[in-house]
């Protein structure tokens, strides 16, 4: 059904029907949005089931109705009745405003409405101008009834680049104490989408200026103040180090458990001892379990963690590529072939570790076409024609040693 002939049938019922929340802000700021969240005022829940039998009811707390994979909800006020996310006590009825409802929400961006069969625009809370000045504004002082909003609100600053004004920072900041009642879904849910934004590390620094990114975060929380050699490191700290990591891979790959990967590639640093400072030995093997600790407490993918601790287990083997010995070249090149990560996604990371100060290193840190050269031209099929040998504890080491003969080769001819 068209949504003009919804707005349309709401409206012969004694109704009003506007477009609401993420949807208004994007089609404001410019952006497309395919999820349209739309609010219905000035009739009941009932009326409105006996104009749309086919809606379909989805919710427990509060009730959402989908028609044709489009959500519309009933405006509703609603009033905190415990500590955490979901302890509200919620209210729809038909004499609720549009304007009653748009104050419940978060920040300003997201409290406008517009009519649907008017083209009006509701903006009580000022959020046209907060684009205009690309500002995030709490809506109200009730921003703090609800925990989640400091992980969305961080999370809308990475996906417009929109600047966090100090007031809602304070606002982030009083709830702390509660972002423990938070689910882990709900937690990753904000993250992955952070992530998926073309400078995910602003998610990181929203959380880093209200002082909240220890609680789930504590192992990038570690990184602040990790200090590393200057000569390799003018970028600053291990967290500055690993935002600009992160931020780099964002911008080579859209795929997010290599961006994870970078992410996580440091996170050994952050439990170096301060007499140690600025080096960080054996962070490479210290950072493999905090992958694990941080990733189970975000509720990550298993295959993340996975992608996860190789890049922290391997990155500085993958730049020192070229520096090793031919044949831990080749166990190198085998040993990530067959990992979660593959030798592409430790390539991205690596490239991304050794961005300095807008540049690249101009030392060679390209690995992948040599090493999938050598992986997909001596292979068993290879080494069963040459050889004549079946599968097996013999037929493994030979085949390591015919890749070594073939990197010799392949390094004295420098045609790589």
């Amino acid at each position: 059904m068209d949504i003009v002939e919804i707005a349309k049938k709401i409206e012969s019922a004694g109704g009003r029907l506007y477009l609401v929340g993420g949807a208004i802000r994007d089609e404001l700021i410019g952006v497309q949005n395919h999820d349209k969240d739309y609010c219905v005022t000035g009739i009941s829940k009932n009326t409105f089931i006996e104009l749309f039998p086919q809606a379909h009811i989805r919710g427990k707390v509060f009730e959402v109705f989908d028609i044709d994979k489009t959500e519309f909800a009933l405006a509703r006020v609603e009033k905190k009745n415990g500590t955490g996310h979901k302890e509200f006590d919620i209210e729809t009825r038909k004499d609720i405003t549009i304007q009653q409802d748009l104050a419940r929400r978060d920040i300003t961006i997201n409290a406008i409405a517009k009519d649907v069969l008017t083209k009006e625009i509701i903006d009580p809370f000022g959020g046209i101008k907060d684009i205009q000045n690309k500002i995030i504004r709490a809506t109200t002082k009730a921003f703090v009834e609800d925990p989640l909003r400091v992980y969305r609100v961080a999370r809308i600053a990475a996906q417009t680049g929109f600047v966090v004004e100090n007031n809602t920072i304070s606002l982030m900041n009083c709830l702390k104490g509660e972002l423990n009642t938070l689910s882990k879904e709900r937690v990753f849910e904000e993250f992955k989408k952070a992530l998926q934004t073309d400078k995910p590390s602003i998610f990181f620094e929203v959380l880093k200026k209200a002082g909240v990114l220890d609680i789930h975060f504590k192992e990038i929380y570690d990184l602040i103040g990790a200090i590393q050699p200057i000569k390799y490191h003018p970028e600053g700290d291990s967290y500055n180090h690993t935002m600009i990591v992160l931020d780099k891979s964002a911008q080579l790959t859209k795929k997010l458990e290599i961006r994870f990967s970078a992410l996580v590639h440091d996170l050994g640093k952050g439990v170096t001892p301060k007499e140690m400072y600025p080096h960080h030995y054996g962070h490479d093997k210290k950072g493999v379990e905090l992958v694990a600790k941080f990733g189970k407490r975000i509720n990550a993918p298993q295959y993340w963690i996975s992608c996860g601790k190789v890049s922290a287990q391997e990155h500085m083997k993958g730049g020192l590529f070229y520096k090793m010995s031919i044949p831990k070249r080749v166990q190198f090149i085998e040993r990530i072939s067959k990992s979660k990560l593959g030798l592409e996604g430790l390539q991205i990371v690596v490239t991304a570790d050794k961005y300095r100060n807008n540049e690249t290193t101009k030392e060679n840190l390209e690995f992948v076409h040599i090493a999938k050269q050598c992986i997909t031209q001596i292979n068993g099929e290879y080494l069963k024609q040459k050889y004549n040998i079946k599968d097996g504890v013999e037929f493994g080491k030979r085949l390591h040693q015919e890749r070594v003969s073939w990197m010799k080769e392949k390094i004295s001819k420098q045609s790589y």
